[in-house]
């Protein structure tokens, strides 16, 4: 089997995660990874939001599709909800922590009016000016290293990232927890998907790995942000547990007026009640 992923450290970190797992299951299957630079990789002078949903799977996906790899290994945050021609989610692994993190010497509250956030997620700056509006976001791009360096270096006050991405490189940072209570995940955070061309021969061999809770909340989460036309740029935070054997949904926008949320309990799979969650964070963006 054939498997690519992205070059940067997180994203080895998170294919040998799917390795391991494949290995452990399926001993006499012989898995070669193959690294694929991406738009996302290449593109650094940019803010991420400009490059379109998609700018880190696009070039895994035409390989997929070319026959070049077999699957490949993706944050299952970074993909779009409409998946391309000829590809098909076939697996997503049990979930990791879905919270952001705020790296810092202090506690968001304690620091300074005017400090400078690191951020490159529309959706987390402006839920953090939602709170601590006399604050400076400022664009932070790079690997999750190289982030965390710039931080270091002075360049920020302190920067936000996901709690799951740190933690899987074995970051030794000091971190501050963001209540997703508060500051409502990105759709899919946490989340390791594996992505296969259609009729792919390994197809059973990686649906093995599909952890069904996961499956089903980051489903609910997708949908709603799919409800909502699915774009990178919408500061849209949409996060799902199962609780007692039904799924609570938390669903976050922040605009320019204020935060927008919404909160539905639904059985999995009931699209009807993430229609209305979807729909009331709708009616807050269009307004009276």
């Amino acid at each position: 089997m054939i498997l690519g992923t992205r070059g940067s450290e997180l994203a080895m970190a998170q294919t040998a995660i799917v390795t391991n797992m494949l290995r452990s299951r399926h001993p006499d299957l012989p898995v070669e990874v193959i690294t694929v630079r991406t738009t996302g990789d290449v593109v650094r002078d940019r803010p991420l939001g400009t490059l379109g949903f998609g700018a880190f799977v696009r070039e895994l996906d035409a390989r997929l599709v070319a026959g070049e790899l077999d699957a490949a290994v993706n944050s299952l945050k970074d993909m779009p909800v409409q998946l391309t021609e000829g590809t098909e989610l076939a697996a997503v692994l049990p979930r990791g922590p879905a919270e952001d993190v705020l790296l810092s010497e202090v506690p968001l509250d304690e620091l300074p009016p005017g400090a400078v956030i690191g951020s490159s997620s529309a959706r987390r700056s402006r839920q953090l000016l939602a709170r601590r509006p006399d604050m400076v976001i400022k664009d932070l791009r790079g690997n999750v290293p190289t982030r965390v360096r710039k931080w270091r270096a002075g360049e920020y006050d302190a920067i936000v990232l996901a709690r799951a991405g740190l933690e899987r490189l074995g970051s030794a940072e000091r971190y501050f927890v963001l209540d997703p209570e508060q500051f409502v995940p990105a759709p899919g955070q946490g989340a390791i998907a594996i992505v296969c061309r259609q009729g792919c021969e390994h197809l059973e061999t990686l649906r093995s790995l599909d952890d069904p809770r996961t499956r089903s909340e980051v489903e609910a989460e997708r949908y709603v942000l799919k409800a909502l036309g699915g774009g990178c740029a919408l500061p849209l935070g949409v996060w799902a547990r199962t609780e007692g054997g039904r799924l609570r949904v938390l669903g976050s926008i922040c605009t320019a007026d204020g935060e927008i949320r919404a909160e539905r309990i639904v059985a999995p799979g009931d699209t009807a009640g993430l229609d209305r969650l979807a729909a009331e964070l709708a009616a807050g963006l269009e307004g009276p």
